[in-house]
This record gives C-alpha cells, structure tokens and sequence, in this order.
C-alpha cells in the first residue's frame, strides 16, 4: 500500500479538528483537549510504515483509558458540519473505522459487514443501525483515499 498522506492531506484533518499536525519522526500527531468534558485525545498518523511484511498507514488514537489502532487506512472523511475525521480500512467485504471528533471524542468500529452501509437501516437493530449510519459516509466518493 502507498502512502498518500502529505501535507495537504495533514492540513485538511488539522484544520476539521481545530489543531495542527506536528511532525513527530515517522508520524504526524495531533493533540485535541477539550476541558469542559474533561476529555485529551492524541491522534498519530503514521504514513506508509512497515506493518509486518508490507507498508500501509497506520492510524492510532490515545485517550486516558483507550488505545485504538487501525492499520492498513485506506482513506479517509472530513466533516467539517460536525467537526469529525473518518478514517477507514476496509476489505472485500468489511469496514473498520476510527471517528475523531474535533471535541476529544472518539469511535471505533471494526468488521463491519459493507452491505449494511447501503440498506435499510429499519431492518437492522439499533446497535448494529448505529454503525450503519455512521460508516455509510465512507461509501461517499468523496473520499480522500489513501493507497
């Protein structure tokens, strides 16, 4: 997998988020605090690094109690309305995603099966329709991908 994360791409996710992305080695980081909800999150880019026996992003998001990883990002969604970044691994047939909220917030969903992002969500019961919802922005072809 190549990397396509530059610059533009760093700058774009700093500017939904409201910080900058600092260089940090072999990744960029962005540093999101948000006291009234008593909430920090740390969010490091890492393009084209070696996973294993092959190159790909890597994707990891730190809060106090949580370490969320996704490798293999193949690209990614800004919200500007609501102040999110979508990042997005997918499969054949499964989507995994991180959703970084501009307010310190953050989602993680793994393995989800492609075909709920494009039916009818009132089949579905509420938890999996949550996910539904939520990763059908990824199917959008506005999306910045990252091969």
């Amino acid at each position: 997998m190549k990397s396509t994360f530059n610059k533009s791409d760093i700058n774009k996710i700093g500017k939904v988020l409201g910080v900058a992305g600092k260089l940090k080695g072999n990744n960029f980081r962005f540093e999101l605090s948000n006291s009234k909800e008593n909430r920090q999150l740390a969010l490091e880019i890492y393009p084209n690094i070696t996973i294993g026996k092959k190159k790909g992003n890597l994707v990891s998001a730190y809060t106090h109690n949580t370490h969320f990883q996704l490798q293999f990002c193949s690209g990614y969604v800004v919200s500007q309305d609501v102040g999110e970044v979508t990042f997005v691994g997918e499969t054949k047939d499964k989507v995994s995603a991180i959703v970084i909220e501009k307010e310190g917030g953050c989602t993680f969903y793994a393995n989800v099966d492609r075909k709920i992002l494009s039916g009818d969500y009132r089949m579905l019961s509420i938890d999996v329709m949550l996910a539904g919802i939520a990763l059908s922005l990824t199917q959008d072809e506005k999306r910045s991908k990252k091969k």
